[in-house]
């Protein structure tokens, strides 16, 4: 089978930096282009980051496309206090040799997906800025895009606030535009990428696997929190990326989804009801992750990709 082709918009970002390499190294995936955004850290840090990913993991020929620094209402903001100041935790990888493409990351979203309606993949693991951007220029990308699926959003409880998720709370004026495209929205959220946590016997594995392990992921694992036998952090944007390469592995349901973007405290929740009646699912929406088969997958990837790079 030929592998799917995507677009990863993200904000490289810890978890984004384990998801793009799970993207990168299956095989049952085609990078196309990544675009960056403003969230975990700025801009510039995570075009930088990509960038950095890029040469370090060896996709030098994917281009990477620098968006949105902000959200498009609101005054930006990051997790730097997470992802650390430069936005990989502990990672140091070395400076990029190759530039981003020109051009503006909506942009290049809407030309990957027109010159191939129903055969693109669209991600985004980041806040949605820039797919609102792609939205606010041309709807029709709705129509092109083979699938669209998001990292973001809680029908419990949020990580931002109480009630928000932070891809989502970063920027809800864009989420809303998202959800109320007209398309169905896979939504891939803290539900689902909460169960997905990096224990003691996962961060074993990945001592063993050469630079990969020792210059990316056990910096920026390590980084997030305490690694015990049963408890570590959860490397959340890696969830939607393993869903496109197997979806068997997240239960989904359908609902009807709204963004608040007016709450003095819930703004940015994501309204979830799975009460549809006669209503029309705007989004699928993810509940359950089965972790053993999660991390089967993911390892076996990793070591592959650690196998290339040496």
């Amino acid at each position: 089978m030929a592998p799917k082709k995507i677009i990863i918009d993200c904000d490289p970002g810890i978890d984004d930096a384990l998801a793009i390499t799970l993207a990168h190294g299956s095989p049952a995936l085609e990078i196309l282009g990544i675009t960056t955004v403003g969230g975990n850290v700025n801009l510039a840090y995570t075009t930088g980051n990509a960038l950095r990913l890029r040469e370090f993991l060896g996709f030098p020929g994917v281009p990477v496309t620098a968006g949105s620094a902000g959200a498009l209402m609101r005054t930006p903001v990051d997790a730097a206090e997470v992802h650390g100041e430069l936005g990989l935790g502990g990672a140091r990888l070395p400076e990029a040799t190759l530039p981003p493409r020109e051009g503006h990351a909506a942009d290049f979203i809407i030309e990957t997906l027109r010159a191939a309606p129903g055969e693109v993949t669209l991600v985004a693991i980041g806040p949605l800025t820039n797919v609102a951007l792609a939205l606010l220029k041309e709807p029709r990308i709705v129509d092109w895009a083979r699938e669209f699926a998001i990292l973001g959003g809680s029908y419990t409880r949020g990580n931002f606030s109480p009630a928000a998720e932070f891809n989502i709370a970063a920027d809800p004026e864009a989420a809303a535009i998202v959800f109320g495209a007209g398309w169905t929205v896979t939504m891939i959220g803290l539900d689902v990428s909460r169960q997905a946590l990096a224990v003691g016997s996962v961060v074993d594995r990945m001592r063993e696997m050469g630079r990969l392990g020792t210059e990316l992921l056990l910096p920026c694992v390590e980084f997030y929190g305490m690694v015990t036998a049963d408890e570590g952090p959860a490397v959340h944007d890696a969830c939607a990326i393993a869903y496109l390469i197997d979806p068997t592995l997240v239960a989904v349901k359908p609902a009807v989804v709204r963004v608040e973007t007016a709450g003095r405290y819930t703004s940015g929740m994501t309204v979830t009801d799975f009460n549809l009646a006669d209503r029309p699912p705007n989004a699928l929406v993810g509940t359950s992750l089965d972790v053993p088969r999660f991390w089967d997958l993911v390892l076996k990837v990793y070591e592959d990709v650690a196998h290339r790079i040496g």
